[in-house]
């Protein structure tokens, strides 16, 4: 998952949620991460197979969240309700989208 030595570029990270989405999450809504100035990733767990992009559209639920805390939620170090309680990412939107989002990263 490591792109360009430790930093976990936009495309990469986008590839590793697309992999672990698959054609159905379970998700059953649409979810957005979003970076800041790093961009965004749009899950789109409605559509059939589920979708993941980088175009910033609505979404049901918006996932807060560093590049380096997403990597380190991708590689399985950080929890994502243990990240929540601890700040490192901020939901706003439909919360139950968000724990369903445990399932699927």
């Amino acid at each position: 998952l490591l792109a360009k030595g430790n930093y976990m570029s936009l495309e990469s990270a986008t590839q590793a949620i697309r992999t672990k989405v698959g054609a159905d999450s379970g998700l059953g809504a649409t979810l957005k991460f979003d970076m800041g100035a790093d961009g965004v990733i749009v899950i789109d767990g409605k559509s059939t197979p589920n979708t993941v992009s980088n175009d910033n559209t609505d979404t049901e639920c918006t996932v807060g969240i560093s590049m380096d805390n997403l990597q380190a939620m991708l590689d399985g170090n950080l929890d994502p309700a243990t990240g929540f309680m601890a700040g490192k990412l901020k939901v706003s939107g439909d919360m139950s989208v968000a724990m369903r989002l445990q399932r699927v990263i």
